[in-house]
């Protein structure tokens, strides 16, 4: 079919309006902001038109398209091919990793982001390029956001004539208006509006029957995927015999989940649905991504089909994460269900971890899936949840370059000659922290210097084609166990294998060898790559922190894997700690799943784990077992002789020692004959703050002797001392003496450490038993404790000890009276006051009433004011008692006088 009868689809779409437009803005700007809604063929029809390949007299040029994914770039080219009526790698060709069709006559190439950003690092001025349109950039992708920055810079710097397009659906343009030229200071970039939405959509809100427990980690409740599953099978039937949106009887349900594991999920769910349901991700094959892009036409595989797919066969579920929000035509689909979740990428610097967070999708890539039903017909959109939720929801999703490991980011600034990255175009700052974490990386495996400025070692990584961590490992391991075996392992990290595969790294290799499965395929490949990638930056220069090259046959085929692995994640190298566990250099506890084949493992070299929320331990999800030389080699720079002083809080004790470690795992330690005897009291001094004062020793009296200043501080305040935890424990340095353990601590009085702080010098001191005795001598002769550990002072005494006292003691100089606990002749409570005269006159009666039929030998005297005190009982006290005279068969006792002029008080108390 010629291209010229493929007019007639390029022509149908909305974008042509505003080609006139983006031209006049590019001659005269040379940038502009590109917003187009979905659906309006931003993505295949602006990049034909700027080549000059629409026959409308545009002058051929050179357009490079770049795509987030690799699914989208090659999707896009063969939509350009199609509507040009060619095959891929003629007018117009795509490159993604691991995959080129380009030819001589290709004028629009389609690249992703990442295959960009190594051309800019090798040719800062793209030679050959007219054009550069970045699609896609309200998905902030960290490379789309990169490859703008540089693109800016080299028309701010290098060329000028450069055209620039910045592609949107729903981002906010004129902040990419102003991003596009800020450089070069000439004012925002002009927007080009792209009118037509493509066809009306039906937005339906579907909530769970139920409420649903939020997602967290990785994890989705199973009621919400159940109900997803419910709307799915809603959806085929709101888009069969006409309902709905008017899509025919055969309209496609496309459903969009966070992950693999929740489409796997769903799709058990459907497994009795009369439909075909496919699943598309970023890795299902090639083959499979391709066939649900093509449709429901004939089974026709190659580039040439002169089909758009849309036509019979069995109707399609198509489960996708969000490879399918944007960039992408999913033919016959007519309605979307949307789950309502994402996965953001998240980072654990402090754990050396990276994970992927499910999150509520943001308004705007929301928008963009309810798109996607409206791309070729009116269609419906199902959301799984209340439209009251839409308030509460993000805008725009997390801009990656905010959440995401900067390390692979640091590199590619540092290569661009701007290591702190402050010179770049951005539209956020990279956090402070995250750059430090991935400076830090950079610095460990050489790739940076101590300016970090880029090295020549960290110039090669950078043209790998890899992660920093991955190209270290590739390089340092092609030196310690041969090329072969280092890019075989490499391929193996580059992409996680599947699960079934299992955690030992050494047979997932195995398997990816031997297997005919997709990511097989795709990990050959892989290895290909990387063995040419090695051959073409090799360099003699030597590989710093490794030594010599090794003999590659020194090592087996499972030491060789664990050694690759090690290189690349160094922090996350494990000694066993028993029962299937580990510590990681990092610090982190990691768990080996029950019946891995790696629990016997004296050392781990972790590739993949993830840390649940809440869980103590990571879960090991890929490793590979080393020996400790093997360890040691590659965690180099972790390795270090250090004199440990502290306090143990397991052994609760000073330790004292020379450690030798690898990060957090102790390799050695052996005794310290003379420590610092700062270090050493330093110590001693965090063994009081982490267990407190009860190291020291407490006497009865230490302990009254505390409450009574705790009392005269909380009432007086200076110059009398704070005596709380917290207070002593401050001026600790003040009274801890040459203690250098806890045996030594046990000794220290603390009843003397408590008289040291007395105010001796104003001569306070020796008014303590005044203000604050620690007995208080009553009525009969008895001296009974107070008890200072409440709000107010206690004095706990039997009721017939206090007759004759006619008011209540008050300490503190006058401030505090006595809580007189009354008590009964066996000791239990009777009464509580605080005022003994209005006691004697009030209460007293009730309680003599109460108590003297149940304690007849003790006395009960009508006057209780008048009475004998007494703390001994005869056969004739009751009787006097119930007479309301003293005993006469006891011994009479001399009336204890009380204050002048006041009633009557014990000796010792202070003066009301």
């Amino acid at each position: 079919m010629s291209a010229g009868a493929r007019a007639d689809a390029w022509e149908r779409l909305p974008v042509r309006a505003a080609l006139p437009a983006l031209r006049e803005a590019l001659e005269a700007r040379g940038t502009a902001v590109l917003h187009a809604p979905p659906g309006t063929g931003k993505t295949t029809l602006v990049p034909l038109a700027l080549a000059g390949l629409l026959d409308d007299g545009a002058p051929p040029r050179r357009v490079l398209v770049a795509e987030p994914r690799r699914m989208a770039a090659r999707s896009a080219a063969r939509r350009m091919a199609w509507l040009l009526g060619q095959r891929p790698g003629e007018n117009v060709g795509f490159t993604v990793r691991g995959e080129r069709k380009v030819g001589r006559r290709t004028r629009v190439e389609v690249v992703t982001t990442g295959v960009l950003l190594q051309r800019l690092q090798r040719d800062q001025e793209l030679p050959g390029v007219d054009v550069v349109l970045v699609d896609e950039c309200h998905e902030r992708h960290l490379d789309a956001d990169t490859a703008v920055a540089f693109l800016v810079d080299v028309r701010a710097t290098l060329r000028p004539e450069l055209r620039l397009i910045a592609a949107s659906a729903t981002q906010d343009s004129a902040s990419w208006a102003q991003l596009l030229t800020v450089l070069d200071g000439s004012g925002p970039a002009p927007v080009v509006w792209a009118s037509g939405e493509g066809h009306a959509v039906a937005v339906r809100y579907v909530p769970p029957p139920a409420p649903v427990r939020p997602a967290h980690g990785t994890w989705v409740d199973p009621a919400l995927l159940r109900h997803v599953a419910a709307t799915v099978r809603l959806a085929l039937d709101s888009v069969s015999g006409g309902m709905g949106g008017g899509g025919g009887p055969d309209g496609d349900v496309l459903c969009f989940l966070p992950g693999v594991g929740e489409i796997a999920r769903v799709a058990g769910l459907l497994g009795d649905v009369d439909a075909d349901v496919l699943q598309l991700h970023g890795r299902a094959p090639a083959a499979t991504q391709d066939a649900v892009l093509r449709g429901r036409g004939p089974s026709d595989t190659s580039d040439t089909s002169d089909t758009e797919g849309s036509g019979g066969g069995r109707r399609r579920v198509i489960l996708a994460t969000s490879v399918a929000e944007s960039s992408l035509t999913v033919p016959g689909v007519r309605a979307v269900v949307d789950s309502g979740l994402a996965r953001e990428p998240r980072t654990d610097h402090a754990r050396g971890l990276g994970s992927l967070a499910t999150v509520r999708v943001s308004l705007a890539a929301s928008a963009q899936r309810v798109g996607r039903a409206g791309r070729e017909a009116p269609g419906v959109a199902f959301r799984c949840w209340a439209e009251a939720e839409d308030g509460g929801r993000p805008r725009w999703p997390s801009p990656e370059i905010t959440v995401a490991d900067l390390t692979a980011f640091a590199l590619q600034a540092a290569c661009w000659g701007s290591p702190d990255a402050a010179d770049l175009a951005l539209l956020d700052v990279p956090p402070a922290g995250a750059m430090a974490a991935a400076r830090e990386v950079l610095g460990a495996i050489g790739a940076v210097g101590p300016d970090g400025r880029v090295t020549a070692r960290g110039t090669r990584m950078a043209r790998l084609g890899l992660p920093p961590r991955l190209a270290r490992a590739l390089l340092d391991g092609a030196d310690l166990v041969g090329r072969e075996r280092a890019a075989e392992a490499v391929a193996l990290l580059s992409e996680e294998p599947p699960r079934e595969y299992g955690d030992d790294a050494a047979e997932a290799l195995r398997a990816a060898r031997r297997g005919h499965d997709a990511y097989g395929a795709r990990w050959r490949a892989e290895v290909a790559r990387l063995r040419g990638a090695l051959e073409s930056t090799s360099s003699p220069e030597a590989s710093p922190g490794e030594g010599r090259r090794a003999d590659s046959g020194s090592l087996d085929e499972a030491g060789a894997v664990g050694a690759v692995v090690a290189l690349a994640y160094p922090e996350r190298v494990g000694r066993a700690r028993g029962a299937g566990a580990c510590l990681m250099a990092s610090g982190t506890r990691a768990r080996l799943r029950e019946g891995s084949a790696l629990r016997d493992a004296p050392w781990l070299a972790v590739a993949v784990a993830d840390r649940p929320v809440g869980d103590a331990f990571a879960r090991v999800r890929l490793a590979a077992a080393v020996d400790e030389e093997t360890a040691r080699r590659a965690a180099g720079a972790l390795h270090g002789v250090r004199e440990e002083v502290r306090w143990d809080g397991a052994r609760g004790d000073v330790v004292a020692r020379e450690v030798e470690t690898l990060g957090a795992v102790e390799l050695s330690a052996r005794p310290l004959s003379s420590p610092d005897p700062a270090r050493v009291r330093e110590a001693v001094l965090d063994g009081l703050r982490g267990e407190g004062l009860g190291l020291l020793r407490w006497s009865e009296g230490a302990r009254s002797l505390r409450a009574r200043l705790a009392f005269l501080h909380r009432e007086l305040g200076e110059p009398w001392p704070d005596v709380s935890d917290e207070a002593l424990l401050e001026r600790a340095g003040d009274w801890l003496g040459q203690a250098r353990s806890r045996a030594a601590l046990a000794r220290i009085d603390a009843a003397q450490v408590l008289k040291g702080l007395l105010p001796w010098r104003g001569g306070e001191a020796a008014r303590l038993d005044e203000l604050a005795p620690e007995r208080v001598e009553v009525p009969s002769g008895s001296r009974i404790r107070v008890g200072y550990d409440g709000d107010q002072p206690v004095l706990a005494v039997k009721l017939q000890e206090l007759f004759g006292w006619r008011e209540t003691p008050r300490l503190a100089g006058g401030r505090v009276p006595l809580l007189v606990h009354l008590l009964s002749p066996a000791g239990r409570p009777a009464a509580v006051t605080a005022d003994l005269a209005s006691f004697w006159r009030e209460g007293y009666h009730s309680v003599r009433a109460e108590l003297r039929g149940r304690y007849p030998k003790h006395p009960w005297p009508e006057d209780p004011t008048t009475a004998e005190p007494t703390r001994r009982v005869s056969s004739r006290a009751g009787q006097a008692g119930r007479a309301g005279q003293p005993g006469r068969g006891l011994r009479r006792r001399r009336r204890t006088p009380g204050p002048r002029g006041a009633g009557s008080a014990p000796p010792g108390a202070a003066r009301a």
